[in-house]
């Protein structure tokens, strides 16, 4: 395996754990609302708004491995 096709392999590992992340994030978001923690839970979807930023560049990393491999 090239370095290149495992950072391609790790990208998609990396996405795909952060989308995770980021479910998981909203969720305890939801629950510390519920707690009446407001101040909490807007930084902690905050957190989730910023990892959300990131599976966008995951993806925009991706899309350049398959354009520069065609």
């Amino acid at each position: 395996m090239t370095d290149l096709e495992k950072i391609k392999h790790l990208l998609k590992h990396w996405l795909e754990h952060n989308e995770a992340h980021v479910s998981n994030y909203k969720e305890w978001a939801s629950k510390a609302e519920t707690l009446g923690e407001h101040e909490l839970s807007h930084i902690i979807k905050q957190i989730a708004d910023s990892s959300e930023n990131l599976n966008e560049l995951f993806v925009k990393a991706m899309d350049l491995i398959k354009k520069s491999s065609q």
